[in-house]
């Protein structure tokens, strides 16, 4: 499945919701599904800068598409980081790096989010598409 596809079925999951209680039961839901980061990649190096809660982001490329693995110690931020890698893991850098966030704000969750968390969202993102960078000129070379 491609980015559009996996940014497609986000949206129509989050249309099935009521109101924003519901949604961000959901998030959490998502959050408690994401696959345990293991602790080695639980490191300093590993913290995304910008969140409020502490967000751990590791990459690695294989067979040319990027695979992350996340966990947070906040769980609606934990939920958030599960939606970004349900859309971006497994993809190929260049296709990261070139796709278009619109289902965030069609989703409703950044306007729903606090500004700290919404600065922590934006720092998420940053960080995937720095991976995606460094995997697309570590190819390149």
């Amino acid at each position: 499945m491609n980015i559009e596809d996996k940014k497609e079925e986000i949206i129509e999951e989050f249309s099935f919701f009521e109101d924003w209680d519901e949604r961000f039961q959901y998030v959490i839901d998502l959050g408690k599904e994401l696959p345990i980061i293991e602790d080695q990649y639980k490191t300093e190096d590993n913290i995304i800068s910008g969140c409020q809660s502490k967000v751990w982001l590791h990459a690695t490329l294989n067979s040319g598409k990027v695979e992350f693995t996340a966990d947070s110690d906040a769980i609606i931020t934990k939920g958030i980081i599960a939606i970004l890698i349900r859309v971006f893991s497994n993809q190929k850098p260049a296709d990261i790096l070139e796709a278009n966030l619109d289902f965030i704000d069609q989703i409703g969750l950044k306007s729903h989010l606090s500004p700290t968390r919404a600065n922590g969202l934006v720092s998420m993102i940053k960080q995937i598409k720095m991976y995606a960078l460094a995997f697309e000129s570590a190819q390149n070379n």
